[in-house]
């Protein structure tokens, strides 16, 4: 008897857990009327908080309208960039909506959907900045980033000191403060960050071209989620289509940044 009850024991932990870890859960999505999307909350203008305290972006805004797609409401949960895509592991999402980059790296763990926008990694400093001309001119300096990420990495490379940062907002306040050299960092950011703060003393002065720094994000799932990554392809092509993902692109952006 005891290793029937053994084996049954093991058959309901195994039911239990299963679930859990899954990868292809757009059933239970749509069973629960929830779609779970972890984003950061510092990264503006994809996914920040306004003067109210309220989740707003350019992210939460499509991740809202791709729910909306699946007949399901968002549920926003929202943690620190370093541990953001290890919660897809942990099950606390069923989706990452934080302009991840596609990477060969991520794809041999995780499954994306189509990409929904490009942008390119530029070098920032301060206004009267006269030293640094070009992303060469990085080797030896100090660069704010959040160190995991792809324009961190750029910084790396090109022989800075990466000095944590907690989103780009922080990352151009340790510039304007004198207290970092410069920041590579993502060129729609920097964009938005002048609309919003056209007075602000900082400047781009290089574009990386190189096909590192050439982002294409997308929706980040956990592997093996071919049904839950088309049903998001699918609302991604009709949000396309019924121009409501020009209408997010021009609020955020002046302009469409799909391509």
């Amino acid at each position: 008897m005891k290793p029937i009850r053994f084996l049954a024991l093991a058959a309901l932990l195994q039911a239990s857990v299963s679930p859990v870890f899954a990868g292809d859960n757009l059933a239970q999505i749509r069973a629960t009327g929830v779609l779970r999307i972890g984003t950061e909350g510092t990264y503006a203008p994809f996914t920040y908080h306004d003067d109210a305290g309220r989740l707003t972006g350019f992210d939460v805004e499509l991740g809202t309208a791709i729910a909306q797609r699946l007949g399901v409401r968002p549920q926003f949960i929202e943690g620190r960039w370093e541990g953001l895509i290890a919660g897809l592991d942990m099950n606390r999402y069923d989706a990452v909506i934080n302009e991840v980059a596609v990477t060969d790296e991520r794809k041999l763990k995780y499954d994306y959907s189509d990409p929904y926008i490009t942008s390119h990694a530029v070098l920032i400093v301060a206004s009267d900045n006269t030293t640094i001309k070009s992303f060469d001119d990085l080797k030896g300096r100090k660069s704010a980033n959040t160190q995991t990420s792809i324009v961190g990495r750029i910084a790396a490379a090109h022989g800075a000191q990466v000095i944590p940062a907690q989103g780009f907002d922080e990352s151009i306040e340790l510039v304007s403060a004198g207290r970092v050299d410069a920041t590579v960092n993502d060129a729609l950011s920097f964009l938005d960050y002048q609309k919003r703060k056209p007075d602000a003393k900082v400047k781009v002065v290089a574009v990386d071209t190189s096909p590192d720094s050439y982002d294409r994000s997308a929706v980040l799932m956990r592997k093996g989620s071919p049904k839950l990554c088309a049903a998001i392809n699918e609302a991604l092509a009709s949000l396309r289509k019924d121009g409501t993902y020009q209408r997010i692109s021009e609020k955020y952006f002046g302009r469409d940044v799909f391509h």
